[in-house]
């Protein structure tokens, strides 16, 4: 199995996030705890989960991906 290196945000700006960089391992079980309003579900699911989505889209057909909507690049 080919190993790859972290996951590394820099400078994630969406929601309540300000410019934050993170590195998170792979393969592993991560948490991110913090209190309420902190940017943890922005991290989750407007930065990782909707940059994964892009990524898997981009590796689709062309043909395939006039079915889907578009989506919207996360800034980081």
């Amino acid at each position: 199995m080919a190993e790859y290196g972290n996951i590394i945000i820099k400078g994630a700006k969406v929601n309540n996030l300000k410019d934050i960089t993170v590195e998170i391992p792979r393969n592993k079980l991560v948490v991110v705890t913090g209190i309420s309003g902190s940017g943890k579900s922005s991290l989750a699911f407007d930065t990782l989960f909707a940059e994964g989505q892009r990524r898997f889209a981009e590796s689709l057909s062309s043909y395939a991906r006039q079915f889907l909507g578009r989506m919207s690049k996360p800034d980081v």
